[in-house]
């Protein structure tokens, strides 16, 4: 799936990217503009802009209204509605910075690019193609495995709801 997300939804956008979904983040972006990109570019829209969403379904885009306080929330609602899958698959995922896709490349090819320390702990990395951001799996890594397991118990119990 491709998505636009407005300026109030940058961290949703950043976990998009992660699962691997082409996801634009119009920051500074207009209505017009976003609802301009999202029909060019056939992109989902989502917004937690009542408004905003209200005019892109009038021009027969489509959007979701984002709701929830949570990330965990703001994610199950978009594995109930539109069947997204909440599993990371580092083989599909994009960087959380430019949205540009990341391949795994060898440790050696980062020494000097990361903390020696994580050098020297992790053997696997990864590098954005568009901006050369690195990533590997270090100490965060459970935090975001928690935050995805919490998103499917949400889904799971909205799915029960219906």
């Amino acid at each position: 799936m491709r998505f636009l997300v407005d300026a109030m939804l940058g961290k949703l956008a950043r976990w998009l990217r992660l699962l691997g979904h082409d996801t634009e983040y119009g920051r500074d972006a207009s209505d017009e503009e976003l609802l301009s990109r999202a029909a060019e570019e056939g992109r989902i829209l989502l917004t937690s802009d009542v408004e905003l969403f209200r005019r892109a379904i009038a021009s027969g885009l489509k959007a979701v209204l984002i709701r929830g306080a949570s990330e965990e929330e703001r994610l199950a609602q978009l594995a109930t509605k539109l069947g997204l899958k909440l599993e990371v698959d580092l083989r599909n995922s994009r960087c959380s910075k430019c949205n540009s896709p990341v391949v795994e490349v060898p440790k050696e090819a980062v020494r000097g690019l990361v903390p020696e320390g994580s050098w020297r702990r992790y053997e696997r990395f990864w590098r954005c193609t568009g901006c050369g951001q690195v990533y590997w799996q270090g100490s965060h890594w459970s935090n975001i495995e928690a935050v995805l397991a919490r998103a499917r118990e949400l889904a799971r119990g909205n799915r029960r709801a219906r």
